[in-house]
C-alpha cells in the first residue's frame, strides 16, 4: 500500500465508482481512472504501478457490469467469448509493439478517426437505436473478430484509452447490434483483455493490492449501477453517454499531445 493520505484515498474511491459507471454505460471509465491513479499516487512512483492498480480495479467493474447485462440482456456469450479471446491475443501483441514505438506518433490518426466517428454517430441518429431483425453472417462475425477482437485489442496494448467506447462502435457497425446489446457485449470481451493485462502486470509485480481491493468495491458498485442504467434507459441514453465519452477522449489525447 503506497503511503498516500486519507483524502486522496477517498477521491480515488470516487473516481473509481465513477468510472465504473461510465465504462459499463459505454466504455472509456480508463480516461477518468488513470489519470486519477497517475495524480494521486506519491510522486516518482512508476507508472506501471498505476497502470497495474487500474487493471486490477477496473476488472472487478467490468466483471459485475458484464454480470449484470448477460443475465438482463440478449447478449452472446460465446460471440462475446471468441471476440473476446482474439482481444487478449491482439492486446498482448500490441504491448510487445508499445515497448519500441512512440504512441505519439499514432495519437493524431486516433483522433481523426474518433472525431469521424462522432460526426457519423451525431448525423445518424438512427445508429445503434434498434437491432437488426436479419441473422449476422458468418463473414459479419469473422470480421468483428478479426476488427473489434485482434485490432481494438491490439490498440488496447499499444495505446489503451477509449477501448471499451471503440468496441462498442465496431460491435454496433459490424454486427447490427443496439448500443445497449453492443455495450453489454463489450464487458464480457474487456474481461478478458484485462485478464490477460492484469496477469502480466501481476507477474511483474506493480500492483498495489491493497489500494486496489478498497478501490474495486467502489469500481464494483459503478459497474453495477451503469448497467442497470443502460439496460433501463435503453440505447438512446447509451447514444448521449457515448457522444460525450468520444468528445472527451478527443480532448484527452489532444491535450496529451500538444499542451501536457
Amino acid at each position: 500500500m503506497p503511503d498516500i493520505s486519507l483524502t486522496i484515498v477517498v477521491v480515488l474511491c470516487l473516481a473509481s465508482l465513477a468510472a465504473g459507471w461510465i465504462d459499463a454505460v459505454v466504455g472509456g471509465g480508463g480516461l477518468l481512472l488513470l489519470p486519477a491513479m497517475l495524480l494521486g499516487l506519491p510522486g516518482g512512483t512508476p507508472a506501471a504501478y498505476a497502470l497495474g492498480t487500474n487493471k486490477a480495479v477496473a476488472i472487478v467493474g467490468t466483471t459485475g457490469a458484464a454480470v449484470t447485462y448477460a443475465r438482463k440482456a440478449p447478449v452472446d456469450v460465446r460471440l462475446a467469448v471468441r471476440i473476446g479471446l482474439a482481444a487478449l491475443a491482439g492486446s498482448t501483441a500490441g504491448a510487445f509493439v508499445a515497448a519500441g514505438l512512440s504512441t505519439d506518433v499514432l495519437k493524431p490518426v486516433v483522433m481523426v478517426v474518433l472525431l469521424g466517428v462522432g460526426t457519423f454517430v451525431m448525423l445518424r441518429p438512427a445508429f445503434g437505436t434498434a437491432p437488426s431483425v436479419e441473422p449476422v453472417s458468418a463473414r459479419r462475425v469473422l470480421a468483428a473478430i478479426g476488427l473489434a477482437g485482434l485490432g481494438i485489442g491490439f490498440y488496447d496494448g499499444l495505446i489503451g484509452p477509449g477501448t471499451g467506447t471503440f468496441l462498442v462502435l465496431a460491435l454496433t457497425a459490424l454486427l447490427h447490434f443496439d448500443l445497449v446489446t453492443a455495450s453489454a457485449t463489450a464487458k464480457i470481451v474487456n474481461c478478458c483483455t484485462n485478464a490477460g493485462a492484469l496477469a502480466t502486470f501481476a507477474w511483474k509485480g506493480t500492483v498495489y493490492w491493497q489500494l486496489a481491493a478498497l478501490m474495486a468495491v467502489f469500481n464494483l458498485v459503478g459497474g453495477t449501477v451503469g448497467a442497470h442504467t443502460a439496460l433501463k434507459k435503453g440505447s438512446g441514453f447509451v447514444r448521449v453517454v457515448l457522444l460525450t465519452v468520444v468528445f472527451a477522449l478527443v480532448a484527452n489525447l489532444a491535450y496529451q499531445q500538444w499542451i501536457a
